[in-house]
């Protein structure tokens, strides 16, 4: 059904005679065409709602449940702005260990950076927030802050943690699993404007509302 809605452009073959002819000329649907929703409106929960993807759930099995019809996964892509909706889906946990052991040597031992662990002075106030990205030499220097008019230093290696290739890999993978689903009652609405939204406007390229003519 998105396939359906994409509209065409027609491209020459460098035609090489005159009068030129319609076979001189090749129609295809126009994929560099796109239509992204504005990521504002997922500030607004009155239109969306989380999703958590279960272990290997495709996108036409989550359509189906939430709008009972597999074949408009594509909104879920639009409404989700996936460019590549292959990448975009989690992976499941043997997926996403092959795909760690091919694309990097150790990444079970591998350190692709330390996190900091919250410190709080003896007031109870922050000092240093949690998760914070740090590199080595902040690992291995002390860290130092003021605590009642006096400096306070802690090892550094104290308050991080090294986060592992294949870990920082999996709380990747884990962020694709929440998802927005446009709410059931906005569909026709969302359908119409993309339909309309998508096609082409008057310009001197302009065959019609569904086909265009490259320069």
């Amino acid at each position: 059904m998105y396939f359906k809605n994409i509209p065409n452009i027609q491209y020459d073959n460098k035609p090489i005679k005159y009068p030129f002819s319609d076979s001189d000329y090749t129609v295809a649907k126009n994929f560099f065409r796109r239509y992204q929703v504005n990521p504002e409106m997922f500030s607004y929960a009155v239109f969306f709602s989380k999703y958590a993807v279960e272990e290997g759930e495709r996108l036409d099995q989550i359509a189906y449940k939430a709008y009972d019809d597999p074949f408009l996964d594509w909104v879920i892509v639009l409404t989700n702005n996936m460019m590549t909706p292959g990448f975009a889906m989690p992976m499941s946990y043997n997926e996403l260990r092959t795909y760690c052991e091919k694309n990097y040597d150790s990444p079970y031992s591998t350190i692709k950076h330390y996190e900091t662990y919250e410190v709080k002075n003896s007031s109870g106030n922050i000092v240093l927030n949690k998760g914070l990205i740090v590199d080595s030499y902040f690992k291995n220097k002390p860290f130092k802050y003021w605590d009642n008019g006096t400096v306070t230093q802690v090892a550094g290696n104290l308050i991080t943690r090294p986060v592992t290739i294949f870990e920082y890999e999996e709380e990747q993978n884990e962020k694709n699993r929440e998802i927005y689903l446009l709410k059931g009652e906005y569909l026709t609405s969302f359908m119409d404007n993309f339909k309309s939204t998508i096609l082409y406007k008057k310009s001197n390229n302009y065959i019609s509302q569904s086909l265009k003519k490259t320069n």
